[in-house]
């Protein structure tokens, strides 16, 4: 069986949707500094350290949740 994706590998396959998700894709993409191995909690903290908008780390939130959706889904 194939290893999942990363988060910021499945977040930048996203980056092509009109939506708040494509947007935080799109940053993470053009972000060379972005914790790709940090987690939920090291890059939530990565965003709260750069000032970034509630709504940003709402997104952030949101898009984990559909990524461990989309992990259980591929284990199934």
């Amino acid at each position: 069986m194939p290893k999942p994706k990363s988060f910021t590998g499945w977040l930048k396959t996203h980056a092509d949707q009109d939506n708040a998700i494509g947007d935080l894709a799109r940053e993470v993409s053009r972000d060379p500094d972005w914790p790709s191995r940090r987690g939920l909690p090291g890059q939530r903290t990565y965003l709260d350290e750069r000032g970034a908008i509630p709504a940003a780390i709402e997104t952030l939130e949101r898009a984990w949740t559909q990524y461990d959706q989309h992990k259980a889904a591929q284990d199934e």
